[in-house]
């Protein structure tokens, strides 16, 4: 559709051209100006156009280019200012990455002493308790071992020995109450 838009604009100017205006016309022209065509009046008319067309919208059109340029430098430096600040930020954000990476291995380093530590402690103390519980042990076992014997010696004694059964006089008395005090 455009091309043969297009065609027709070029094919229609060419065939008036090429139908001329026949002799009555150009013979006219020719007597009124001593030219047979107006080629060169018409390129005068035509520089005198451009040169006004020119003066008057030269400075306009100078005017809007030379903003759309600053504009666009403008933006362009915004942009790059919006680059290089997030490239600034990249470089701090992986700064505080690589802080924090080293900070968490310190922590885990230190939680694996710490546990350690801990571990150990509990391991003592429970070393120690069981060590008491067991010294505990023997003491109560040793006093249930000279309680049972104690018992078992006045059951021995009461049943079997009776006051009437030791003769004491009163010198053994003596005896015995004077070593018991000395």
């Amino acid at each position: 559709m455009k091309k043969m838009a297009l065609m027709s604009l070029l094919i229609v100017p060419a065939i008036l051209i090429a139908s001329g205006h026949g002799d009555a016309e150009s013979s006219r022209y020719f007597a009124q100006t001593g030219r047979e065509t107006d080629f060169w009046p018409r390129v005068v008319n035509f520089t005198i156009f451009m040169a006004i067309a020119y003066y008057l919208l030269a400075s306009p059109i100078k005017n809007f280019f030379k903003e759309r340029r600053e504009g666009i430098a403008s933006q362009l430096e915004e942009i790059e200012a919006k680059l290089q600040a997030a490239k600034n930020e990249k470089k701090e954000a992986q700064t505080r990455l690589n802080t924090s990476e080293k900070k968490a291995a310190e922590i885990i380093a230190d939680a694996k002493k710490e546990a350690t530590l801990l571990s150990e402690k509990i391991a003592i103390a429970n070393q120690n308790e069981l060590e008491l519980l067991a010294k505990q042990l023997q003491e109560k076992m040793t006093l249930d071992e000279r309680k049972s014997v104690r018992e078992a010696i006045d059951e021995v004694l009461s049943e079997n020995i009776t006051a009437d059964d030791i003769h004491l006089d009163d010198t053994k008395v003596v005896d015995i109450i004077s070593k018991k005090v000395a």
